[in-house]
């Protein structure tokens, strides 16, 4: 475990070529929508799920590697990328659902879970619904933890958001949001780390369904205040069940203290903080990326489910207090996320 942030060199040499056949997208058909997604490898499942705005894409230059030891599943969420954006439920259960159902058209009926940011809270919300079906949780830069996340996401929950999306995409925009985007990386500020995917987000609304279907999804989890969902308040139920988490230290979407909020009410998970990385640090450090998730699938034995354990850790609850911890400013930290996760719920 990694409570502590480590020293970790930079990777100098780019991963291996693409190939691709390994990258390639399919589809299929799930209650009337078509969905997409790559799927590559043999071998244990290994199921990525990307973020808000983001698609399948965001995996494609781990793909091949991690395709060496795993069958690799990566999914476009409904509303998003290649799959269909129809006027539907977008929330995390929704997700979740939607993930069980694509799985078991391909005959995956377990699978480790990868997800970042808006995927890390599907992921969380999958293994809630179906913790015999789930392996390992690798969660990355994860939603769904504390109410803080960036401004702008809370912005563009409000009435009116689809009008300033849509404005992004008249002329000239584009150049001004890349030069907005320079600037800020030149600055070595927070959200600089992260400016070639916040452009990437820009490209991938090019439409007014797209752009509708981000904003469903947004408001499923995002209002004026922040996060209005949470995974802390079930977090205890994966006791048992080997889970790791992945932050940059830089993040600025959802912030580097909610991964040590995640770590101390998830019993027995492991914490690893990328340093220097924003929201996306398996873009910023591909190679410790593999490593670790090579390294913790193989070295944890899957989550061995059972009804009687899940019904024994549901009987004891989430533990109520800080009794017994350290008194600090961490634990007083968690303890009112804990306190604020009663007026959110993650189903």
């Amino acid at each position: 475990m990694a409570d502590v942030p480590r020293q970790h060199p930079r990777p100098t040499a780019r991963l291996r070529p693409v190939g691709d056949g390994e990258l390639r997208l399919h589809h299929r058909v799930v209650h009337g929508y078509r969905r997409a997604y790559r799927m590559a490898g043999e071998g244990p499942a290994l199921v990525l799920i990307h973020g808000i705005g983001d698609s399948s894409a965001t995996w494609a230059e781990l793909i091949p590697d991690l395709a060496r030891t795993h069958t690799v599943i990566a999914p476009d969420l409904l509303g998003h990328g290649a799959s269909d954006k129809p006027r539907a439920d977008y929330s995390v259960a929704a997700y979740a659902n939607g993930l069980r159902d694509l799985l078991s058209t391909l005959g995956i009926e377990q699978a480790t879970l990868i997800g970042h940011s808006l995927g890390g809270g599907v992921a969380m919300q999958f293994a809630y619904q179906f913790p015999e079906r789930t392996e390992r949780l690798i969660l990355v830069s994860a939603g769904g933890v504390g109410r803080e996340v960036n401004p702008v996401l809370r912005a563009v929950s409000l009435p009116g958001a689809d009008l300033a999306l849509a404005a992004l995409r008249l002329p000239g925009m584009r150049i001004q949001v890349g030069l907005v985007a320079h600037l800020m990386r030149l600055l070595d500020t927070d959200l600089g780390q992260d400016a070639p995917e916040l452009l990437t987000l820009v490209d991938a609304l090019p439409d007014a369904t797209s752009r509708s279907a981000f904003i469903r999804t947004l408001r499923a989890v995002v209002d004026w205040r922040g996060q209005v969902v949470t995974m802390l308040d079930r977090c205890y139920l994966t006791q048992g069940m080997p889970t790791m988490l992945m932050w940059g230290d830089r993040d600025s979407v959802v912030p580097v203290r909610h991964a040590y909020g995640a770590h101390e009410a998830m019993p027995g998970s492991r914490l690893e903080i990328f340093e220097g990385a924003g929201h996306f640090p398996f873009h910023s450090d591909p190679a410790r990326f593999l490593s670790l998730v090579e390294e913790f699938t193989g070295t944890t034995s899957p989550a061995d489910w059972s009804r009687e354990h899940w019904s024994d850790l549901l009987r004891a609850g989430r533990p109520g207090t800080a009794a017994g911890r350290p008194d600090t400013a961490r634990s007083r930290a968690l303890e009112r996320d804990l306190r604020e996760a009663s007026e959110r719920s993650a189903t």
